[in-house]
């Protein structure tokens, strides 16, 4: 006899059932926003030039029928993307806020900075002197690694539902790096987002970190928003998404100043920029190459920064300050920057930080907001100390 149960259809896979059915693997892929939540699985074809990606949406059939380019974008414009078409993709609403973001349990963690604080303020202190006087280069940023080891490594599944519980509204991801690596993180920052004709962009510069206090936290916030260095640095930046956005855009809104956005670790100088596209066809990955890098992970120039970052920073960035995301045939899709995040792979965990650095700036403030980026992953571990 057929019951009541038997009969009612399945219920729909929410975004918690799919952040627990993540597990890392070369060919899958979470990606975790505040409006959705993504699983892909299986690799229909890979996708290592992204001006390919529109014939290779057009070639491909995964299981469902939707077409979708999940990955990152490296920092460098000559290096590989690690995109993919997969063969199977699942969609639900956004994780729920309210879960638990306690550190994840794992065996003892040896640290190594690279560079060691006395080298990051030493090239901040260089970048410094270069930007002096009627200098072409307006700001560069500067980064640093913090390598750890554990035998066994990271349990990414663990880490990637405490990083979308930690900060809820951010945008976490764990996707295939090359190799066995996994690039896992939770950025604050959407590069693009295209649903449609409508465009939005949402550029952060100027950091300032979090308090446990909530009095000093305030003051820290309101000090960031009347920061004439931060709000610099900003201008910056926005300057830059106006102009990269404004020849794909009929209309264009850009904030007259920043407003603050606020993770668990930082505040931010944040500005919404928003348009409607003059061409339907033009993509989110389209966009998001137009705009990629921004100052914000770059400096400016953009050349003369990269030169700067080539000759100051003493490791190759890899995916860190690329683009990490997805796009579908039809052109929607949503991209953000790749910060706060990590390369994963076997024992080794190697986290990125990185400060702008324009004339004002000091090295030892440059550090320390370094070293509070760093949190959103040290939290994670319970390894608050080891930056």
């Amino acid at each position: 006899m057929t019951t009541a149960s038997e009969l009612r259809p399945p219920a729909a896979a929410t975004g918690s059932d799919l952040l627990a059915a993540y597990r890392p693997g070369p060919d899958r892929a979470l990606l975790a926003t505040p409006t959705r939540t993504l699983l892909a699985e299986g690799v229909h074809r890979l996708v290592d030039d992204p001006s390919t990606a529109a014939r290779a949406l057009a070639g491909a059939r995964p299981d469902g029928g939707r077409r979708l380019l999940v990955g990152a974008i490296p920092f460098a414009p000559d290096a590989p993307a690690r995109l993919f078409v997969p063969e199977r993709v699942r969609t639900a609403g956004p994780v729920p806020a309210g879960g638990s973001a306690a550190p994840v349990a794992s065996p003892g963690w040896r640290s190594r900075p690279v560079p060691e604080p006395d080298g990051y303020r030493s090239a901040v202190a260089e970048a410094v002197r270069r930007l002096a006087g009627d200098s072409p280069l307006e700001k560069v940023v500067l980064a640093r690694t913090l390598e750890l080891t554990s035998p066994g490594g990271a349990d990414l599944a663990a880490m990637a539902s405490r990083l979308v519980h930690r900060d809820p509204y951010g945008y976490t991801f764990a996707v295939p790096a090359g190799g066995s690596a996994t690039l896992i993180g939770a950025s604050p920052e959407l590069l693009v987002s295209r649903r449609g004709e409508r465009v939005v962009s949402n550029p952060l510069a100027g950091s300032a970190a979090r308090s446990a206090d909530p009095v000093e936290d305030l003051r820290r916030a309101e000090e960031l928003l009347h920061s004439e260095k931060d709000l610099a640095e900003h201008a910056f930046v926005a300057d830059a998404v106006r102009a990269a956005l404004a020849p794909y855009c009929a209309e264009l809104i850009v904030p007259e100043r920043p407003t603050l956005l606020r993770t668990a670790a930082m505040w931010h100088l944040s500005s919404t920029v928003t348009g409607i596209l003059r061409e339907p066809s033009t993509s989110a990955l389209e966009l998001a190459l137009a705009l990629h890098p921004t100052p914000a992970v770059c400096g400016t120039p953009t050349d003369r920064a990269r030169a700067a970052i080539g000759e100051l920073e003493p490791f190759d960035r890899g995916l860190y300050t690329g683009v990490v995301g997805w796009g579908d045939a039809a052109g929607d899709g949503e991209w953000v920057v790749t910060l706060r995040c990590a390369e994963a792979d076997g024992d080794r965990l190697r986290l990125f930080a990185g400060a702008g650095v324009v004339a004002a700036s000091d090295p030892e403030l440059e550090l320390a907001e370094t070293s509070a980026k760093f949190r959103t992953f040290l939290h994670v571990l319970g390894l608050e100390d080891a930056r």
